[in-house]
């Protein structure tokens, strides 16, 4: 936790550069992780990757598909396991270098390797390879009808400058390990890194040389990133002038900053769901007062606990009516999303203390719920209000909340019997969610899967869908593997995130519905 002392000198310090219609001075609650491109799956790290780096495609500010560092992309006429991407010629790189096929060979092959956190898109790729200096093939395992989509995150990184400074390997984050890219970036972005203090300010200065300096309006010149973990400290800030812009303006204080003149609050479903994760594969668990077993290994329990969380209450008390309550972990916005599924969480407390006592738990347990409280809105008050909840079938919750950066390590090292997370899905497909979130743990999938559940039958459907291109079929599987995710509980839905963006009125732009503003599209007036 910041102290204020310190949120105020960085703010202060922020200042310094000089507001101006070119000047952005940007806040949110958490940072980025890492500056290097292929160690963490996160939205706010990828979101500060997006300023300096760029992949091959990008989404813009209303989730469709633009062309970056790729012109354009196709499967190959005769053969359907390859795609081919045509890359933008002329591109350099923030030190001037060049832009060519083989730093994308690199970076595909880089984000492939054990340490990445983004191996999981790539799952389909067994190679990429360099046609020329402009034109690269991507070999998929079957062909992969849904490859453009899973590339929007993969940034391209300089070939020479990595190995140049030893950072041919991705970052072990956790492992604790800093390398020369966790604390540096040279992309072919819009914005060139000036300064980084990790947890205080960030500094970007627009890409005089950058190739679309004609497409985009580029009207931020300067970026200074502020991380402000403290609700209010971060809308004084914007009520103050001290910022232009912050990405999670709390709930409570919509009314303020709308009716404050010289701002503006835009408000947007966002492409995410939060929900909790339970070790269900464990034998016995650490963060428990049971003895030789683990209670959240019966399926009666985990339903029990869905049943016991009143989502309409917390929408209503804790979310001030700003998001909507879910069934299932994937949005709407996602194909293999359905009404049916996604309305089915119902609040029922005599019918979970009856599934308790089936169980063998008419009594009750203890267990520790591990919850960030910097990454999702309302994060720490969604678990404090679960605890009560929670309570009313006997189940006693010691809340643990931490800074994400401490958090998410317990999910991806199975330290966590039961945990919160939130989940977009840049692909807007199920694979996505399963190959992370379903999927057995293991060296290309599951990363995020901190649940133990391991079906076999249920792999094999998830790795299917990477090569299936019958669209019918493909989502038929997509329903069976939804239908074992629902049936055996193996996540408690809360709610799809709504984003309110606080602004000062001379800044231009739409909501993200992946929360990740690209600075290059905004104007300033």
């Amino acid at each position: 936790m910041k102290t204020t002392a310190i949120l105020t000198a960085a703010l202060l310090a922020s200042t310094s550069i000089g507001a101006s219609a070119e000047t952005l001075r940007w806040a949110r609650a958490g940072d980025s992780l890492t500056l290097d491109p292929h160690a963490q799956n996160e939205g706010p790290t990828h979101t500060l990757a997006h300023q300096i780096y760029e992949p091959l495609i990008i989404r813009d500010m209303t989730g469709a598909f633009q062309p970056a560092l790729a012109t354009d992309w196709a499967p190959k006429a005769d053969d359907p396991n390859v795609w081919v991407f045509n890359l933008r010629q002329g591109v350099k790189y923030h030190d001037g270098s060049d832009f060519t096929a083989e730093d994308v060979v690199f970076s595909i092959t880089r984000a492939k390797s054990e340490n990445s956190n983004m191996k999981e898109l790539l799952t389909s790729v067994v190679e990429v390879r360099a046609v020329g200096d402009h034109t690269v093939e991507f070999v998929t395992d079957g062909p992969n009808p849904i490859l453009p989509s899973n590339l929007t995150n993969l940034f391209m990184m300089d070939k020479g400058w990595a190995e140049a400074n030893d950072s041919v390997t991705v970052q072990d984050v956790e492992g604790g390990q800093t390398t020369f890219a966790s604390t540096n970036a040279m992309g072919t972005g819009a914005y060139k890194l000036v300064s980084r203090e990790p947890d205080v300010k960030t500094v970007l200065t627009q890409n005089e040389n950058y190739w679309g300096k004609d497409q985009f309006p580029m009207d931020v010149t300067d970026i200074v990133y502020t991380p402000i973990q403290n609700a209010a400290t971060r809308v004084a800030a914007l009520l103050s002038g001290e910022v232009d812009f912050i990405q999670d303006v709390p709930v409570q204080d919509l009314g303020r900053v709308g009716e404050t003149e010289g701002l503006v609050v835009k408000t947007a479903p966002q492409n995410r769901v939060i929900f909790f994760g339970m070790n269900m594969g464990a034998d016995d668990i650490a963060n428990d007062d049971v003895e030789g077993k683990n209670p959240l290994a019966d399926v009666r329990v985990r339903k029990a606990m869905s049943m016991a969380i009143n989502r309409d209450a917390i929408k209503q008390v804790v979310m001030r009516g700003q998001s909507q309550p879910a069934g299932m972990i994937a949005p709407p916005f996602v194909n293999g999303w359905t009404a049916e599924m996604d309305s089915s969480a119902k609040t029922d407390i005599d019918a979970a203390k009856a599934l308790m006592a089936d169980a063998g738990y008419a009594d009750g347990f203890s267990i520790q719920l591990d919850c960030p409280n910097d990454r999702y809105i309302n994060d720490e008050a969604i678990c404090q209000a679960t605890v009560g909840m929670l309570a009313q079938i006997g189940i006693t919750v010691n809340l643990d909340a931490k800074p994400k950066a401490q958090h998410f390590p317990l999910i991806t090292n199975d330290q966590t019997d039961f945990y919160m997370l939130g989940w977009g899905v840049p692909t807007y497909d199920s694979e996505y969610i399963f190959n992370f979130l379903v999927h057995t743990r293991g060296e290309d999938r599951g990363s995020w899967n901190g649940t133990g559940f391991s079906n076999a039958d249920v792999d094999a459907m998830i790795v299917s869908l990477a090569s299936e291109t019958d669209l019918a079929k493909r989502n038929e599987t997509i329903q069976s593997i939804w239908n074992v995710v629902q049936e055996e509980q193996l996540y408690i839905p809360i709610h799809h995130q709504v984003l309110n963006w606080g602004m000062t009125s001379a800044v231009g732009t739409e909501v993200s519905p992946e929360d990740d503003p690209k600075f290059k599209f905004f104007t300033m007036n």
